[in-house]
């Protein structure tokens, strides 16, 4: 009988007890650790991708009333809701695992177990695992983002909404181009809701905020023994889209040797994770956004000039929060609805000359800016009066760059920004709506 895919780990303190489980166990998955005392279970689990946990319910001498059991799997749950537990206990403590029951574990077995029985148990937990992973995975790839309407009184926009009502409904590779915050995951999401694989995982990387030493393991998955760390197959990012939408954000990060591979996949459709020549046939549609400039990349040899032809099949151009001051409104009362009812303001209003301030302003960090300063903004005021509150507006005109050139601006509210966390970089770049490696690409720019 083929081995299952599994890493079963079994946690007991009597070492003739993790010999004769693991040998049993080893005959029907592939992988089965064993530890000899539970203080080290949690930090095992930070390292290893586990199936099932076989838990037995007694480690301290003298003290066999099951409690060292039911707190590990308590710890166990914390950490690894997932997870399936099961119990192994004495004929004298079934009632113990019967509350073990109750509080979370899948199973228990009576030592001295019956071979076929243990089986059946793990076998079960590890389907268990396999189908709440799969839950969890679709949880979090079916999410809609559900952040803004996708409703426009600007001709820009409109004809934006346009071209992306044309091309969803095929598999053409999209590019979106834009500024930080200008709405690219938004529309990104909204061509897989109306293309055929809407009912299809969507899954979004962000290439700006992965380490570049990790880029090709997390978009193509590893081969065990692939490299240090390696502890078992893993499928990558690209893979888990399978029949569904990849949208590749940031793609001007990419490095050189990844866009080789990256041109490759596009091209035959076959994927191969590290350490592995087995070719995977793949089946998925491909939506890229970058606000960089790409031709300029291309033509100082950061970015392949084929990959670009490849990936731009449509390319869309997405307009800045000024450029559609039309929409200012409509957004800004979005977002106070949304904020009104997570804070339980129900009665917060604005006035004109509130709206006023809003489309005079002229919004460097685009929709993401707006969002941030509505929900600022809501948090800060009385109940029902709001205090429109945008930092930058707060200090002196003159501060402002007269020319609004988008660079000169951009470099400002970096320094700002850096100023006011007193130079954090995490906390400076979440307030800015941009990745960590994104913020210092900007810093690296303007000599911060």
């Amino acid at each position: 009988m083929r081995k299952k895919e599994a890493h079963i780990l079994i946690v007991d303190d009597e070492e003739d007890i993790l010999f004769s489980a693991r040998v049993w166990l080893k005959k029907f998955f592939t992988e089965v650790s064993c530890l000899s005392h539970p203080t080290k279970i949690l930090k095992f689990l930070t390292e290893h991708q586990i199936d099932a946990v076989v838990l037995d319910m007694n480690f301290r001498k003298g003290f066999e009333n099951g409690q060292d059991g039911l707190y590990w799997m308590n710890e166990i749950k914390t950490l690894e809701p997932q997870i399936p537990i099961i119990l192994m206990t004495a004929y004298g403590e079934v009632e113990l695992a019967i509350e073990g029951l109750k509080k979370g574990a899948s199973d228990f077995i009576l030592k001295p177990w019956n071979n076929e029985k243990l089986y059946a148990s793990v076998n079960l937990a590890v389907d268990i695992s396999r189908k709440n992973k799969k839950l969890s995975q679709w949880e979090n790839i079916n999410q809609k983002s559900n952040q803004y309407q996708l409703e426009s009184h600007s001709q820009k926009m409109q004809e934006v909404l346009e071209q992306i009502r044309k091309v969803s409904p095929t598999d053409a590779n999209i590019l979106l181009l834009g500024e930080n915050g200008t709405g690219k995951y938004v529309l990104a999401e909204s061509i897989h809701e109306q293309s055929d694989r809407k009912n299809e995982p969507f899954v979004h990387i962000d290439l700006g905020s992965i380490s570049e030493n990790l880029f090709e393991a997390e978009l193509f998955g590893y081969k065990k023994g692939a490299f240090t760390g390696a502890h078992q197959d893993y499928a990558g990012k690209i893979e888990n889209t399978q029949n569904g939408t990849v949208f590749l954000d940031e793609i001007g990060n990419l490095p050189l040797h990844l866009q080789t591979k990256l041109l490759s996949l596009i091209q035959n459709k076959k994927l191969s994770r590290v350490g592995e020549t087995r070719e995977r046939i793949l089946d998925v549609r491909f939506i890229f956004a970058t606000n960089e400039n790409l031709k300029k990349a291309v033509a100082e040899n950061r970015f392949r000039q084929d990959l670009y032809y490849r990936i731009n099949t449509v390319e869309i151009h997405i307009p800045a929060l000024r450029e559609r001051q039309e929409d200012i409104e409509i957004l800004a009362a979005y977002f106070l609805d949304r904020y009104k009812q997570k804070y339980h303001k129900p009665d917060l209003e604005w006035s004109e000359n509130l709206l006023t301030q809003l489309k005079k302003y002229p919004w460097p960090g685009n929709i993401r800016e707006l969002d941030h300063c509505i929900e600022r903004s809501v948090i800060l005021s009385n109940d029902k009066n709001l205090q429109l509150l945008i930092p930058q507006l707060e200090e002196k005109e003159t501060n402002l760059p007269t020319s609004l050139n988008i660079e000169e601006m951009e470099e400002i509210l970096i320094k700002k920004a850096l100023k006011k966390h007193q130079g954090n970089i995490s906390t400076a770049a979440e307030d800015l709506g941009l990745s960590r490696a994104a913020l210092y690409r900007r810093m690296e720019k303007f000599g911060l």
